[in-house]
């Protein structure tokens, strides 16, 4: 479904990690979480994973090649593992905003003139803010899953900057850049369980 038309082109995922369009994401990502959504604001990112692990681990598979594999596979180790993560990030006390959830660089589109659309709402919901902006660096690696293309502590910290303080963001106070750092290097691993499972 097309709603409208943006004359823009879509991003690469070695366009995100360009200085300038980095700054412009953050920015750009800053406004979108400050938007007040009519819905639950009980994130359901812990709910969702536990209940596509739960799929996983009763999925059959008519293919006996791909249910040999499947069974290789320990679930009730992959719990225990998800289960110390959220406790972990639950003692970060992460902020709950409206967040895009699939900010990868096909939902980033970028006109002639400069400027930046956020597209593709379908994951949209109430979220950790940790998450949302893990989650889009996790979409460096594209679809390749390269990930020697994740942002280095220096990327991200620019990306912080932007994302704190979009109009001074020489400014961004070092204690919320360090916290803000620790708490997108812990959702980063719920990212990717997210989508794995």
């Amino acid at each position: 479904m097309v709603q409208s038309f943006i004359n823009a082109r879509m991003l690469s995922p070695s366009d995100m990690s360009k200085h300038k369009l980095a700054a412009k994401i953050a920015r750009q990502l800053h406004k979108f979480h400050k938007v007040e959504v009519p819905v639950s604001r009980e994130p359901q990112l812990w709910k969702d994973i536990f209940k596509f692990l739960e799929r996983a681990s009763i999925l059959q598979f008519d293919d006996s090649e791909k249910q040999a594999k499947c069974k290789t596979i320990s679930f009730k180790k992959i719990h225990g593992a998800v289960a110390v993560l959220k406790d972990l990030t639950d003692l970060i006390n992460a902020p709950v905003v409206f967040s895009h959830n699939d900010l990868l660089s096909g939902n980033l589109m970028f006109s002639d003139e400069e400027k930046l659309y956020f597209i593709d709402f379908e994951y949209g919901s109430y979220s950790y803010r940790g998450y949302d902006i893990a989650n889009h660096f996790n979409e460096y690696a594209g679809f390749d899953c390269d990930y020697n293309l994740y942002p280095d502590k220096d990327a991200q910290y620019h990306f912080f900057r932007n994302y704190l303080c979009p109009d001074e963001p020489q400014k961004a106070p070092d204690n919320d850049l360090e916290a803000l750092y620790v708490e997108t290097t812990t959702f980063m691993l719920a990212s990717h369980l997210y989508w794995a499972l």
